[in-house]
């Protein structure tokens, strides 16, 4: 018998010096998603930030719609629509200062649209014919981002790198409930809690990881306890409330700026259009789900809280779906010129200085160009003959 298995010998270790202390009920979010439309807390809101709030959410909803025909009209490649979840977008790139930065999706064009990207270069990746469509650094939205998860530990260097520096710069991230099952998203998560970085990530649970449901990703609680592990605070708030998505995605901002650290929002909100044009949603959701979901729509709810108030009356709906109607005119009609392509760009902005591979592929493909020039002009000299 060892000592270990000698009964009543047995000393438990003391705690390591090196293991942080935290108390974790601080950083445990609440059971239920926070709200403020329809509860008296919304009085208090900004009548400035209703009024704004609400006409980028009808501007938000038409660009969603306008995308979508442009992709059936075969403009785009393919949309990820954010019809539903117009209220996680809008507030995130309200609460950003200019100098902060943006760390978008694939499905987060509406959130580079509301923080003042142009509507046509924040769907020229979507359209396949350029590598992003704008200068992250001119707007401080990074590009969008494709493969899941794999702009949050970006945004985690870049706010910590920023903290190093001494600037005054947050970072949020925005990412969906599937993305939470990726590997960067939990490393993002620990870089970001032991550094203490300036960095929000918002997490919009809009139900499925394409076909897959939450249930299926995760037995947490909520996508927002996932913070705790990691030693940050977690808030869940609803996500189609975009008052309550504002406050908490500001009360956020406010402590990363301040030295406070990172912080994991859950927004719960819903995806009321397919995946992408590519996707058939009914394989894998009911119609009557979709239909519950339209009665708790962001735009609706701001609606009945500010006529409630005496903010928003049939003038003031009419003049935003007007400046949304030629925001869409807008954008329909650039996007149906067809862009000017140059072959060379695909080694553009690949490096700052080209590699030997680079170069020898590029002095290819513009040996191949030359060779199909010169074979049209000889073909158009003949049929002059």
């Amino acid at each position: 018998m060892t000592v270990l298995e000698q009964p009543g010998s047995y000393h438990p270790a003391p705690p390591p010096s090196w293991r942080p202390r935290v108390d974790p009920a601080p950083l445990l979010p609440d059971a239920e998603p926070y709200r403020m439309l329809g509860t008296p807390a919304a009085r208090d809101a900004d009548p400035a930030l209703l009024r704004r709030l609400y006409a980028e959410l009808v501007r938000g909803r038409r660009y969603n719609t306008q995308a979508t025909a442009l992709t059936r009209q075969g403009r785009l490649a393919v949309y990820p629509s954010s019809t539903g979840q117009e209220a996680c977008e809008v507030a995130a790139a309200l609460v950003l200062d200019d100098q902060d930065w943006l760390f978008p999706s694939y499905r987060d064009t509406l959130a580079a649209v509301a923080r003042g990207l142009d509507p046509v270069q924040a769907l020229t990746l979507l359209r396949g014919d350029w590598h992003t469509g704008y200068d992250p650094r001119e707007h401080r939205v990074a590009p969008l981002s494709t493969p899941l998860a794999t702009q949050l530990p970006h945004a985690v260097g870049l706010a910590h790198a920023a903290r190093l520096k001494g600037d005054d710069v947050v970072a949020l991230a925005l990412v969906g409930d599937g993305g939470t099952s990726e590997g960067d998203f939990h490393e993002a998560l620990n870089f970001a809690a032991v550094w203490q970085a300036p960095v929000v990530f918002l997490v919009q649970n809009n139900g499925f990881a394409i076909s897959v449901p939450l249930a299926k990703q995760t037995a947490a609680p909520s996508l927002a306890h996932k913070a705790v592990g990691y030693g940050m605070p977690g808030r869940l708030v609803d996500g189609n409330d975009a008052v309550a998505v504002h406050q908490v995605l500001g009360e956020a901002v406010r402590r990363a700026r301040s030295g406070g650290g990172p912080t994991l929002v859950e927004a719960v909100t819903y995806r009321i259009e397919a995946h992408t044009n590519a996707d058939d949603a009914t394989r894998y959701r009911t119609d009557s789900e979709v239909e519950e979901w339209r009665r708790h729509d962001p735009i609706a709810l701001l609606e009945r809280e500010m006529r409630a108030r005496g903010l928003l009356d049939d003038a003031t709906v009419e003049s935003a779906r007007d400046s949304a109607e030629k925001m869409a005119a807008d954008l329909r009609e650039r996007m149906n010129e067809d862009p000017v392509l140059d072959p060379m760009d695909l080694f553009s902005h690949v490096y700052a200085e080209r590699t030997a591979q680079l170069r020898e592929q590029a002095e290819q493909l513009r040996a191949e160009l030359d060779a199909a020039h010169d074979e049209h002009d000889e073909g158009e000299g003949k049929a002059g003959q």
